[in-house]
């Protein structure tokens, strides 16, 4: 058979892929099988029948299986082999037929894979072993090598990141109650599964999960188990109608208890989001699981379709719900959708919404929302040994708080007479490459003019992200006497927003400290005889950074 290039209309309402696709058998080479791979499906195949070979070794998670003897076009060739019976994992020659799609397809467990159902599906196949003659020439080399057309072939797409713009783990619990009713529930998932393409769900973009909310909630699956929106859309679109009461405060506090954990694939340092969807009113109380959400971190959105008719108001048991489960109550985390019908235009003021992680409030915390420059006495009097010693200092503090592209900041800057960025709150978006650039910083050696270190790191170092969603932190450590005078510039820097730290070590003045250190002097001026104190000094800081930081948000 003869590889070639083609392109397959949409599926599944998304993007088209580029895809080698298996063409009917040359002539001359009919007992030669194909090389796939372990992802390769039913729909990548355009001739009726084809003959291939599976790698060995595939891991069972790679497989996607729908359906049992005829398999939807959507399934991996190779893992229908297994589940069939056909081949093992050490892999093998295989005979695909094309067949009509189906009504239905049923799912069921054989051979080490679980099949998926799946409703009415366009196309098919099923999988059998190859004829004697056909494993004979199975076990003779096989050339994959494609005859030269004088053009580059085109690389195969990669498979996407995600929207990287949109850092977000996100849970949509849905509305399966019979208040909703089997043909609502379907438009629900529609615009859903729309919302799970248009965010752009990725390894790394935003992932997504689906609980349901019916008399028992259900998770219908994690955010862990798809990082691709076609799989995500996929998996939505599975989803099975429960029934009963919508419970949705249990299903909330449920979501909340078992959802969002480090084994189910939350990442940490990224806002974690529920949307709750509310068809009329919840039949139980949701305040409360509101609360707790609030206290795990958690961004509550309510997306009320449908509300309350006023004659209906009767039935509902508090009609102030959503302000009550939502993170804030200040518009932002509460969306209506008048009728499930023409929900496109919706999807992308949400999405808005859902990526505006500076808006995040509920997930903000003095770990993950700081910027903190640490500003570092480089004189003489310090000594190579001593300020090794500050690096330290840095690093541990450092290590506490949450350092990502949308989380806390650290910048370092050095200075005597003169000042240098070791490196600013954008060059390292990681905890580990800002404790490499701790270690690298180099010693200048000179004299002292901290008034003038102040003024450059707040017009240099804070200037850039004083707009910003993070609360800002200068933290100085200096041994000695500035040259130049401090009350100014700090005091400029307090007006401009930035909460100062001073530490100060062997010589110096307790009142240069208490000018630089912010209000109450007392928290935020620390001193200690000897460099090695610096150690002990550290866990203090960090409660003041997280103190000033909560009193900033009362």
């Amino acid at each position: 058979m003869a590889l070639e290039r083609c392109n397959y209309d949409r599926v599944m309402t998304i993007q088209m892929y580029s895809v080698f696709c298996l063409a009917s058998p040359a002539q001359g080479d009919s007992s030669a099988p194909v090389p796939i791979t372990c992802h390769t499906r039913g729909l990548d195949i355009r001739s009726e029948t084809a003959y291939v070979l599976c790698p060995a070794n595939c891991p069972i998670w790679q497989y996607s299986v729908i359906g049992n003897v005829v398999y939807a076009s959507l399934s991996s060739v190779c893992g229908a082999a297994v589940h069939r019976g056909v081949i093992t994992s050490t892999g093998g020659a295989v005979m695909v037929q094309k067949l009509a799609g189906q009504e239905s397809y049923s799912g069921i467990y054989a051979n080490g894979i679980q099949s998926q159902g799946l409703g009415k599906w366009s196309s098919s196949f099923s999988v059998a072993k190859a004829s004697s003659r056909s494993l004979e020439a199975a076990a003779r080399p096989v050339s994959t090598a494609r005859p030269s057309t004088g053009k580059r072939p085109k690389k195969l797409l990669e498979k996407k990141s995600g929207n990287q713009d949109c850092k977000a783990d996100i849970a949509f619990l849905i509305d399966g109650s019979y208040n909703i009713g089997q043909r609502r529930f379907n438009l629900q998932k529609n615009f859903v599964g729309k919302l799970a393409v248009m965010l752009g769900v990725g390894s790394e973009g935003p992932h997504v999960g689906v609980v349901q909310a019916s008399e028992h909630p259900k998770i219908e699956f994690y955010l862990k188990n798809f990082t691709a929106a076609k799989d995500a859309l996929f998996a939505i679109k599975e989803i099975g109608f429960r029934g009963g009461n919508s419970n949705t405060g249990k299903a909330l506090k449920h979501t909340i208890q078992r959802f969002f954990s480090a084994e189910n694939g939350v990442r940490k340092g990224i806002p974690k989001i529920i949307v709750v969807f509310i068809d009329g009113w919840p039949s139980d109380d949701i305040e409360e699981a509101g609360i707790v959400a609030r206290e795990f971190g958690i961004n509550v959105f309510i997306v009320s379709i449908a509300k309350p008719a006023p004659e209906e108001l009767g039935m509902v048991q508090d009609v102030g719900f959503v302000d009550k489960a939502v993170c804030r109550s200040n518009g932002f985390f509460s969306y209506h959708i008048p009728t499930w019908f023409g929900t496109t235009k919706y999807v992308k003021p949400l999405i808005q919404k859902l990526c505006a992680h500076e808006q995040m409030l509920c997930s903000k915390t003095c770990y993950n929302s700081v910027n903190i420059a640490f500003l570092i006495d480089g004189s003489s009097s310090v000594g190579d040994s001593n300020f090794r010693l500050m690096l330290e200092f840095i690093g541990n503090v450092a290590k506490a708080f949450e350092i990502t592209d949308i989380g806390s900041k650290i910048a370092v800057v050095q200075f005597t007479y003169d000042q240098r960025i070791e490196f600013s709150f954008t060059d390292y978006i990681t905890k580990e490459r800002v404790l490499a650039g701790v270690r690298g910083v180099r010693y200048m050696s000179g004299g002292t003019a901290t008034g003038e270190a102040i003024t450059y790191t707040a017009r240099n170092v804070f200037g850039p992200v004083r707009n910003g969603p993070n609360k800002n932190f200068l933290v100085i450590l200096t041994d000695g006497q500035s040259y130049d005078d401090v009350r100014g510039p700090a005091a400029a820097a307090h007006k401009a927003g930035i909460t100062v730290f001073s530490i100060g070590v062997a010589w110096a003045p307790l009142d240069d400290l208490k000018d630089m250190a912010s209000e109450p002097k007392d928290t935020h001026t620390f001193f200690s005889r000897e460099f090695t104190g610096l150690e002990q000094i550290v866990p203090d800081v960090i409660r003041g950074i997280c103190r000033d930081f909560l009193d900033s948000n009362q």
